[in-house]
C-alpha cells in the first residue's frame, strides 16, 4: 500500500495556496472541481504522492454532499484551516472492502467519485471509507484506486502540466501524527489494514513512514506534520500545517 495523498483543509482559495507554494520555489497548480461536493483543490505532487488542498466552493452543495470527506472538512474548518486525513492508494479496492467487512468493520462501500479539471478533462476513481463518527478523534485513512495506472496517470499529469521534473525529485518521507494514546491507534490501524511496524511509533507503507507521537496540548487529534525530502533547498522541507520551514 503506498500513500496516495495528505488533505490539507484550506480557507483560501486554491488557486491562491498554489500561488502561495510557487513562490516558494516549488510548482503547485489549481486541480479542479469536485461539483457533486461543493469543493474544489489545490494539488503539490511529489514522485509518488501529493498534497491536496481542499477548500469549499459551494457550501450549501457541500452541506448536503453526504460524502465522508466532505463532512470532514465541514467539521475541521469549524476551529480553522489544517490538516485532515491521509489517503492509501489500492489497485484492489473491491477486495479491500470485503475484507474489511469480513472482519466486521463496517465501511462507506466501494464510492465513485471525479473531479473536473481546470482544462475540462474529467479524472475519475474509487474511495473507500471506514464508516465512523466525524470527530476529534484521529481519522482512519481511506483509500483510493485510480482509473489509470500509476504509470498512465502521472504521464496524462505531466502532459497538462500538473507536474514538472521538479516534483518528481520530491518525495513525503514521513508523516508525523500527534494522538492521545499512540500504541491504541498503532494497534487499530494494524489490525485494519495489516501495515507493518517499524519501531515502536512507526508504521510502513511502501512509500512513507506513518509515525505516531503524543498529544501535548489540546484534544484534536490529526497529522501534524509532513516531511519532504529529495528538493533542491538545502534541507528537507517539514510542513506544519500551515507553516512552511526547513528541517
Amino acid at each position: 500500500m503506498y500513500l496516495d495523498h495528505i488533505v490539507h483543509h484550506i480557507t483560501k482559495k486554491p488557486i491562491e495556496t498554489a500561488e502561495d507554494w510557487k513562490a516558494k520555489g516549488l510548482h503547485a497548480v489549481v486541480g479542479g472541481q469536485h461539483t457533486h461536493w461543493g469543493t474544489y483543490n489545490a494539488l503539490l505532487y511529489t514522485k509518488t504522492s501529493y498534497i491536496e488542498w481542499l477548500a469549499l466552493e459551494h457550501e450549501e452543495v457541500a452541506n448536503h454532499a453526504n460524502h465522508p470527506l466532505v463532512d470532514l472538512l465541514l467539521h475541521d474548518l469549524k476551529t480553522g484551516p489544517g490538516f485532515g486525513t491521509i489517503c492509501i492508494r489500492t489497485t484492489t479496492i473491491d477486495e479491500l472492502c470485503k475484507q474489511l467487512e469480513e472482519k466486521g468493520i463496517e465501511t462507506s462501500g466501494v464510492l465513485h467519485a471525479e473531479r473536473k479539471t481546470t482544462s475540462g478533462l474529467v479524472r475519475k476513481w474509487k474511495m473507500l471509507f471506514v464508516k465512523e463518527e466525524v470527530r476529534d478523534a484521529l481519522p482512519t485513512p481511506f483509500f483510493i484506486e485510480w482509473q489509470e495506472s500509476d504509470e498512465e496517470r502521472y504521464r496524462l499529469l505531466r502532459e497538462d502540466g500538473t507536474i514538472e521534473a521538479s516534483n518528481l525529485e520530491l518525495t513525503i518521507s514521513s508523516c508525523e501524527f500527534h494522538v492521545h494514546n499512540p500504541r491504541e491507534v498503532m494497534d487499530k490501524w494494524q489490525g485494519y489494514f495489516g501495515m507493518k511496524e517499524h519501531d515502536g511509533q512507526t508504521l510502513l507503507l511502501s512509500n512513507t513512514q506513518l509515525v505516531f507521537k503524543q498529544l501535548e496540548t489540546g484534544t484534536k487529534e490529526r497529522l501534524a506534520s509532513i516531511y519532504i525530502s529529495g528538493s533542491d533547498k538545502e534541507e528537507d522541507i517539514i510542513y506544519e500545517q500551515a507553516v512552511y520551514r526547513f528541517r
